[in-house]
């Protein structure tokens, strides 16, 4: 059962996926292990086959949505799983301002939460403001900021300015990305870092980390 949802979560097959993991729930398979033994290697097997240039990209965009689904039925029960389930990190992620572009940011989401991070996904066209709600009651140790249209860029700036400003920026890391997002970029703004990809992403933050 755990090899069937490690292939439909590599196979991109959502549907599968979702009706394997409530299989295996139902059939007494903690959701730690369904986790750990069939979503995790399952994930971490799509972002190499994509880092190879075995993978591209709309078959990483399945993969990631194949996880999220598998995650949301999975998460709230780790989660209530009490010393045996440790999130790695907090990490609050959104799409900036004005940007309603989704996929990119969802499949970094999906990977994070599947390498062991707590993610608050804020979704698409999140105000500054609802940024630094979050961060205050969060309090997270990473923040992803995504655009993925040059007009939109400028609020990742905003952003980060709006966390100097309230004295947040010294406590957290910040991540950003999107398509039109470069590294000069990510300095320019004093941002921490950029990740060109979901997978490029997890291993930044977890580099961040160690």
């Amino acid at each position: 059962m755990l090899e069937e949802i490690r292939k439909a979560i590599l196979e991109g097959e959502e549907e599968l996926a979702e009706a394997l993991v409530n299989k295996a729930l139902e059939e007494g398979i903690p959701a730690l292990e369904i986790l750990n033994k069939a979503c995790i290697p399952g994930v971490e097997k799509a972002g190499a086959l994509f880092e190879q240039g075995d993978y591209f990209l709309p078959e990483l965009i399945a993969a990631g949505q194949a996880t999220k689904a598998a995650m949301n039925l999975l998460m709230p029960r780790v989660k209530g799983q009490e010393g045996e389930w440790k999130s790695i990190a907090a990490f609050v992620i959104g799409t900036v301002e004005g940007d309603v572009h989704d996929i990119g940011k969802t499949i970094v989401a999906s990977m994070l939460s599947a390498s062991g991070f707590d993610v608050i996904d804020l979704g698409i066209d999140v105000p500054t403001d609802k940024f630094l709600e979050v961060i205050k009651d969060r309090k997270p140790e990473f923040v992803g900021l995504s655009a993925l249209l040059t007009s939109t860029m400028p609020k990742q700036k905003a952003v980060i300015e709006a966390l100097k400003a309230a004295g947040l920026r010294d406590k957290l890391k910040v991540i950003v990305g999107g398509a039109p997002v470069t590294e000069g970029w990510a300095q320019k703004i004093g941002a921490d870092g950029y990740a060109a990809d979901a997978v490029a992403a997890v291993k930044m933050a977890k580099s961040f980390i160690s």
